[in-house]
């Protein structure tokens, strides 16, 4: 900007100047000179960084500054694809075309003079009037995105197209401020891009990195930690190196690097600052470093073949594509100082090349002879093996020539192929197509590092594909995170104060899973699902129901047959002794009812137990609820027996004879009224069965819903009904003779079946899941023995052990019989 505000003040003083008819409008200052040229119809300027340090006037070799061969190679690049074209019969026949190259020094102000000594020329004075028109049509350069962004500000304001061949920086994409800016390499903002995918795929989420403190390098880190930190990816530290920085300031970025825990060191760094480091990093001995390089230095065989080899065995990183350029080599290598006598660079270039001198009598320095051969020689000058930025050149000058051809002015709206296939063109914002190859550095057989490429970036795929890998294997990928990640079944916790990629990792709640690792949360498992012991997988939940297997169902299923076999087993001894006087007066065909609902009271029991399905549950209540009926009928009927037989005035033998058909009909119509209430029970709303969840988060219960809550305590409050009268009746039978002691029996009977169902009726609500199944068996069981015992087993006892109390006379008691004689004696 202030380069800018300088030319067009510039402006403004030679205007006024031009103004005064007396003035004569002169250059300011000494011209600058171009360091290669040639002249032509059509010239085409460059711009590159030829030399690392500018000169220092002195006659000492050793003062001078040093050449920068790499940048010597792309400025000969330049002329021999214009040289190229010249020969062409077919691309610019009738046209000449020429060249200036200056030095910008990779700095801002010499790029600036540069770039006036591009558009100025060499003439000091213009006459009256300062207008004028360029030395040069077109500029190619330069090789670092700061100095590009001053030289396409220049100018552009004189509407002159700069092509780079090397400046990535993203802000030159911006055609409000560069209208006529264009390059053959693609712009950082798809580098960082594939860089924070290619840290991605690797696992890499705690990195280091350490940029050139530019324009290229401050905008290329600050676009790949934006799409790193969408990544998941954590930058510990991010150091700058500027170009002019001193030995300590470089040296403590290193030591900030070996500080750091992270792994992986991304160097967004130009050629020159990524040398300064590298000289910093071995003087430090900072070693076990994965580094990921940009494509500036990625491809720098220089680096590779010297000392750093064994700092940077390994590093990957993005570069353009690898390129051959036919004929190429033979014309670098038959550049000499003699092409051009006069001219600085060539000897300067040849003395550093080989070592010597075209002066005489310098110590220590030996004589350059001019027949040195440029083939005995291996540096980056004469490297062709890596041809990636010095294709670029060659296709910016063939873009300069293709748009000449088009048309008499220069716009680089073009679009052809080069002999070798490679297509040329320029969007909307002068770039060309982002396209690049991964590659590795790998040792060969030898033992000289070599570039693999081991996968590709392509920005025009769709997202998400652009990124690929071609299989090969990669030297040294270390672990570089601040956590080890979360296996499955555990998630992320973020340590307070520390980035989100330094976390501890928490194992899921129960019913919660994660199935992969560094899960940022737990998924709750579905509904009828729960997490296993890893919790890393949702599994049914268990379906609780009494089950026969479990012990508690054995045990009831035990004591429910036993009772049944019990009940059988006293039905066998009444048969057996059923001519006998006891039986006799026990009402036999009532006891044998009895006994028979008593069995299928202890058996329906058993439906009770396991799983539910819905003829389960609707048998379960209408067996329980008949079975009882029918079982309290028969107590019922009994006790009324009982009372009215002792309370007759009658003889026993008078009494009516239709009473067992009243006993007949009693009980079935005792029986016949829970009937009724279950079918319209079961035909309403009949009970089916239902999974619970509410009571145990890991389970689910599966219990018999009941349908209608109304039809089950009806059912329960029938039973409960005739058990009441059964117990009055039974209680006010309770002073009947003393021998005869049934009806006291069956008060007992009743005040445990009472007891029992009472006690029954909390603890079935207040029972979760199988247990309310549990209880409501016990409460049958428990009930049933109570009738069983009370009822029967004294009458076992007298049958059994004391047959002697088997007698008619027994049984009446003394006070039955002497009523009975005084009956007889009247």
């Amino acid at each position: 900007m202030y380069v800018y505000i300088f030319v067009m003040s510039l402006l403004v003083v030679m205007e006024i100047l031009a103004e005064d008819d007396s003035a004569v409008c002169e250059m300011l200052g000494s011209p600058e000179f171009p360091l290669l040229s040639k002249s032509g119809d059509i010239i085409i300027g460059g711009a590159f960084s030829v030399y690392l340090v500018k000169k220092k006037i002195s006659i000492n070799l050793n003062s001078f500054h040093r050449l920068n061969f790499r940048e010597f190679r792309f400025a000969q690049t330049m002329i021999f694809a214009i040289e190229e074209i010249n020969k062409s019969s077919s691309l610019l026949p009738n046209i000449s075309v020429g060249y200036k190259i200056f030095d910008s020094c990779g700095s801002t102000l010499p790029s600036t003079r540069a770039a006036m000594g591009l558009i100025n020329g060499q003439e000091r004075s213009f006459g009256k009037t300062c207008s004028g028109h360029s030395t040069v049509h077109v500029i190619v350069g330069t090789s670092e995105s700061s100095s590009t962004l001053v030289l396409s500000q220049i100018a552009g304001i004189f509407q002159i197209p700069v092509i780079s061949h090397f400046s990535t920086c993203a802000c030159l994409s911006n055609r409000k401020e560069h209208p006529s800016f264009f390059r053959t390499i693609p712009s950082d903002y798809y580098q960082s891009r594939a860089l924070a995918q290619l840290v991605k795929y690797f696992g890499w989420t705690w990195v280091g990195a350490v940029r050139s403190d530019n324009d290229y390098g401050n905008n290329g880190m600050a676009t790949f930690i934006e799409a790193a930190t969408k990544e998941g990816i954590c930058v510990e530290y991010s150091e700058a190196i500027a170009r002019t920085a001193s030995k300590e300031q470089v040296e403590r970025v290193v030591r900030v690097i070996s500080r750091g825990t992270a792994r992986v060191l991304i160097a967004f760094l130009s050629y020159d600052e990524m040398d300064a480091l590298l000289e910093a990093a071995l003087s430090q001995n900072l070693t076990g470093l994965q580094w990921v390089g940009s494509e500036s230095w990625i491809t720098a065989h220089h680096l590779a073949t010297m000392k750093y080899s064994g700092i940077l065995y390994g590093s990957i990183g993005f570069a353009i594509k690898k390129a051959k350029i036919a004929g190429l080599q033979d014309f670098l290598l038959q550049v000499h100082p003699s092409q051009d006598p006069q001219n600085h660079i060539l000897k300067e270039f040849w003395e550093e090349t080989f070592g010597c001198s075209f002066q005489s009598g310098l110590q220590d320095t030996k004589q350059c002879s001019g027949s040195e051969r440029l083939r005995d020689i291996k540096n980056p000058f004469t490297d062709v093996s890596e041809l990636r930025i010095s294709n670029n050149v060659y296709k910016a000058v063939y873009a300069v020539a293709h748009a000449i051809n088009i048309q008499p002015y220069i716009s680089l709206d073009v679009n052809f192929s080069l002999e070798s296939g490679e297509k040329v063109y320029f969007d909307e914002r002068g770039d060309p197509a982002a396209t690049y190859q991964l590659v590795n550095w790998q040792r060969n057989p030898a033992g000289d590092i070599v570039f693999v490429v081991v996968g590709s970036y392509d920005a025009s795929l769709q997202n998400g594909k652009e990124f690929t890998m071609n299989g090969l294997n990669i030297t040294w990928r270390p672990v570089s995170v601040c956590s080890e990640s979360c296996p499955p079944g555990f998630r992320q916790a973020i340590i307070k104060g520390k980035p989100i990629c330094c976390f501890s990792c928490i194992t899921c709640a129960a019913g919660e899973i994660s199935n992969c690792t560094n899960s940022a949360e737990c998924s709750p498992c579905p509904l009828e699902y729960w997490s296993n012991e890893d919790h890393n997988k949702c599994v049914p939940k268990v379906l609780e129901f009494l089950s026969y297997e479990e012990t508690m169902g054995t045990l009831l299923t035990a004591f429910s047959l036993f009772g049944a076999g019990l009940t059988l087993v006293v039905s066998f001894v009444f048969f057996w002794f059923r001519h006998t006087p006891l039986v006799k007066a026990s009402n036999s065909e009532l006891s044998f009812l009895l006994l028979f609902s008593l069995t299928l009271c202890f058996l329906c029991s058993l439906t009770f137990i396991g799983r539910p399905t819905d003829w389960s549950c609707m048998l379960r209540h209408v067996a329980f609820g008949i079975a009882f009926a029918l079982c309290i009928s028969c107590i019922l009927t009994k006790t009324i027996t009982v009372v009215i037989a002792f309370k007759a005035r009658t003889p026993a033998n008078t009494v009516p004879q239709c009473l067992a058909s009243h006993q007949r009909m009693g009980v079935v119509g005792g029986t016949f009224l829970q009937v009724l209430v279950c079918v319209v029970w079961l035909a309403l709303a009949p009970p089916f069965p239902h999974k619970i969840t509410m009571y145990a988060a890991e389970r689910i219960i599966l219990e018999c819903n009941l349908g209608s809550s109304i039809g089950f305590w009806v059912v329960l409050g029938y039973i409960g009904l005739l058990a009441v009268l059964c117990l009055i009746l039974a209680f006010l039978a309770r002073k009947l003779p003393d021998n005869f002691n049934e009806a006291k029996f069956i008060t007992f009977s009743m005040l445990i079946f009472s007891a029992v169902w009472v006690t029954f009726i909390p603890a079935y609500v207040s029972s979760p899941g199988k247990f309310t199944v549990a209880v409501e068996i016990f409460a049958i069981l428990a009930s049933s023995f109570g009738l069983l015992f009370c009822i029967f087993a004294p009458k076992c006892y007298i049958l059994l052990l004391k047959p002697e109390r088997n007698t008619k006379n027994h049984i009446m008691g003394r006070d039955l019989q002497k009523k009975q004689l005084s009956e007889n004696d009247k």
